[in-house]
């Protein structure tokens, strides 16, 4: 599957981002959810460790100007996505070589997300995205945990139409009233671009 993913890198590392990214769009249930439809506070959704707010925040804070991100491989993708009923991400800035990567650093997100105000972007928070049959492969079938933070599952087959993954939003430089890893934040808007 990692031979698969790097491959589709390669060739379309735009449509990759691009699916990949939307697939965090999908409100997907934790991989061991009870019986029963999702609660509001699922794992992915309970307080943030504040442990690991402050490890992505120390390890992202030389991304605070975007120009450091692009510099070290990180490129704007898709425009700044926003809900249609409440909040916003941001813009994310995705870097393809960490998409075939599957180490966990804090420092090292395969996405960092900017909200654009007034021609400015300001570091919000990260997204932490895996192909989910590699993790699953090298990590004895368990999902990806993150200081304590179990990631979000987006199943195959899905709407885009790519393998499953694993996804994790951290808002270390934003703070989310709905929790550090819920996907969407109330506080962030695209309506200043």
């Amino acid at each position: 599957m990692t031979t698969r993913i790097t491959s589709l890198i390669h060739r379309s590392t735009a449509s990759f981002l691009h699916l990949a990214l939307l697939g965090s769009l999908v409100t997907a249930a934790p991989l061991f959810a009870a019986d029963g439809p999702p609660t509001k506070h699922s794992a992915h959704e309970q307080s943030a460790p504040a442990t690991l707010v402050e490890q992505v925040r120390a390890g992202t804070k030389r991304y605070i100007d975007v120009n450091a991100a692009t510099a070290a491989g990180y490129g704007p993708f898709l425009g700044c996505v926003a809900g249609t009923d409440h909040g916003a991400m941001g813009v994310h800035y995705v870097n393809g070589t960490l998409l075939s990567d599957l180490t966990l650093d804090p420092a090292q997100p395969q996405a960092l997300i900017y909200e654009p105000f007034k021609g400015r972007m300001t570091l919000v928070g990260v997204e932490f995205i895996l192909d989910s049959a590699s993790w699953l492969a090298a990590n004895n079938n368990t999902p990806p945990v993150l200081d304590g933070q179990v990631f979000n599952f987006v199943g195959a087959p899905n709407r885009f139409n790519i393998p499953s993954f694993f996804e994790l939003h951290v808002w270390a430089w934003r703070d989310n009233p709905q929790g550090a890893f819920v996907d969407w934040n109330d506080t962030i808007s695209c309506s200043g671009q």
